[in-house]
């Protein structure tokens, strides 16, 4: 009797093939209800694109599931969350990380139900006769008309509660720009998001700082889970709720030692997803 070979076919873990187990498809089932379907899609879409293809595959979908929970689209042109990759040379390996932009902690912002007002501008020289950094309180000068084609002085972020509680946040450019130094490796580097569009991330983090140090966090769990995991590759054994809540945060654009060479070329490919990160 003659002995044949048994072939054993292997198959790559991959987003997709990820996305196709029926653990995975229901719970993003349970997530998303009817619109799952479309969210997967377009997360296996964005999965295969030049920034991503070589991001390892389950922090890509673990990001997907938080933008999920949020009900935030990862469309990059729509600017509301995007899952941007990160070299970590420690890992010798490309993660995944969730970021949610300006117009994702405005809508989140919305969606509580607690606020009345909510913005965040660019500030340019002779918009602001005085600011008292003791209160935050901030006296503009509304005759001013500015010429945006130079660069801002600065950026302020504002909210009012329905309750009545109001509170600006201003910072400088100067601020801004040691504050991006100061918790992304990749800006020091010379390189990645903050140095691709200064703007949008200066937006962002003004108006992520505000929310964080004054929004009501302790009745909105979606504006905590957004604030936790942004810029975070995250890690988790099953895609369960339990294990959300318990998930590994690595915030791999935060450590020491960068290999320069290989984050550049994650920077470079994620030319494709410059739409992320502006805000519309």
């Amino acid at each position: 009797m003659e002995n044949k070979e048994t072939k054993t076919e292997v198959t790559a873990t991959t987003v997709s093939s990820i996305t196709k187990k029926p653990a995975v498809i229901k719970r993003f089932s349970e997530i998303l209800g009817q619109k799952s379907a479309g969210f997967i899609s377009s997360l296996v879409s964005l999965s295969k694109t030049q920034a991503l293809a070589k991001a390892e595959p389950n922090t890509v979908v673990a990001s997907a599931l938080v933008a999920a929970s949020l009900d935030l689209p990862i469309v990059p042109t729509l600017g509301f969350a995007a899952i941007v990759p990160f070299y970590d040379s420690k890992k010798k390996q490309t993660l995944a990380s969730f970021q949610v932009m300006t117009k994702g902690l405005i809508q989140l912002s919305q969606r509580s139900g607690q606020y009345k007002t909510i913005n965040v501008t660019a500030v340019y020289e002779g918009d602001i006769k005085s600011y008292d950094r003791f209160n935050g309180e901030i006296e503009f000068n509304y005759e001013n008309n500015p010429d945006i084609s130079k660069k801002p002085i600065g950026y302020v972020a504002y909210m009012k509660l329905l309750n009545g509680f109001e509170k600006y946040l201003y910072m400088t450019t100067e601020e801004l720009e040691k504050h991006g130094k100061r918790y992304s490796q990749t800006y020091r580097k010379g390189y990645g998001l903050w140095v691709e569009n200064f703007d949008a991330m200066a937006k962002k983090t003004v108006l992520k700082l505000l929310l964080s140090k004054y929004g009501p966090l302790s009745v909105d769990s979606q504006m905590r889970l957004a604030l936790q995991a942004d810029q975070a590759a995250i890690r988790m054994e099953s895609i369960s709720d339990t294990e959300l809540a318990d998930a590994t945060m690595e915030y791999v654009d935060n450590v020491d030692d960068v290999d320069d060479q290989k984050a550049q070329e994650v920077a470079g490919k994620f030319s494709d997803f410059s739409d992320a990160v502006e805000v519309k």
